[in-house]
């Protein structure tokens, strides 16, 4: 499903909308989905990236449009590892996986794991191979429901907002976490996107967004050195997950058709954030300190209420 630049150029936005329909060729497979189910991290929890796939595809007028439901949880791993000195240990997604594919009932799964799984450590062929065989196992789990996935590498380590700040730590330390990073742990999620893209089989799909946003911070540092999309290191800010975006709307043979009127983003941010607390308590999990989602009937009630307003706001 692309429209080529020329035409959205030229054709006023009424119009373009009315031509995507017959601008089909076969869209891929996420796009023919009833239900999309979004698993990860903090990144995933935190959900930009997911708003705003959301928004475009209806934007563009996606009919029927794939119900997006995203249970993200922070510091969650596929590997099942966790650092020492971490204030608890790290929830693997292995120990719901099978309650949310029950729950959910996808049949597309979009996943998004590496940023935790090499615990901020500098690479290492045992927890690597912890990664890979937590990734094995997720696709033999969603594959095992019918369901289709597709596979994110993890966006990229940034280090440069973390020197002033006593986070980082050279090669050779002993103790790394997430409190002293190995400065180099960008080399980590290098080589995890890596395996992801060139050496993985058996994926419907895999989408590089660690080459999407790498490449987008080094092209905005040839004026400003300083630049990042995630002021932590880690979690990306708007920019970055719209980046993130991006890169998986391409893989789905989608272009953005503006940049989204940031009322409506609002209000599908709004939505998923709901769905994503009630969907996540409702499937359950062992992170402490999350707080509960709405009962899941009150939350669809809620999310129905919002689903007018943004109705209403696509069609002004």
């Amino acid at each position: 499903m692309r429209v080529r630049s020329a035409l959205y150029r030229t054709l006023p936005a009424l119009i373009l909308l009315a031509a995507v329909a017959s601008l089909y060729a076969e869209p891929a497979f996420p796009l023919r989905a009833k239900r999309i189910l979004f698993l990860g991290d903090s990144i995933t929890h935190g959900g930009g990236y997911v708003a705003y796939i959301e928004t475009q595809l209806r934007l563009l007028g996606v009919d029927p449009l794939p119900e997006i439901i995203n249970i993200g949880l922070s510091s969650e791993t596929c590997s099942g590892l966790s650092e020492p000195g971490h204030p608890f240990p790290r929830p693997d997604v292995h120990e719901r996986l099978d309650r949310a594919l029950a729950a959910v009932q996808p049949d597309v799964v979009v996943a998004c794991y590496g940023m935790n799984d090499g615990i901020y450590h500098p690479l290492n062929e045992e927890r690597f191979a912890a990664y890979r065989d937590g990734v094995r196992l997720l696709i033999d789990k969603v594959h095992a429901t019918g369901a289709k996935l597709v596979l994110l590498t993890p966006p990229p380590f940034d280090p440069i907002p973390l020197e002033a700040k006593g986070k980082l730590q050279p090669a050779g330390q002993e103790v790394y976490g997430y409190t002293g990073m190995y400065a180099g742990y960008d080399e980590v999620l290098t080589r995890y996107a890596q395996w992801i893209m060139q050496e993985l089989e058996g994926v419907e799909m895999v989408v590089d967004v660690h080459a999407a946003v790498a490449k987008y911070v080094a092209d905005q540092r040839r004026e400003n050195p300083a630049f990042s999309v995630s002021p932590d290191g880690i979690h990306p800010n708007a920019d970055g997950h719209r980046v993130m975006a991006q890169a998986v709307l391409t893989a789905w043979g989608v272009i953005d058709v503006s940049e989204p009127d940031p009322e409506l983003l609002k209000l599908i941010t709004q939505k998923t954030h709901l769905l994503h607390d009630a969907w996540l308590s409702h499937v359950g999990h062992q992170r402490p300190g999350v707080k509960a989602g709405l009962p899941l009937p009150e939350a669809q009630q809620k999310a129905q209420e919002l689903e007018t307003k943004i109705a209403r706001r696509i069609e002004e």
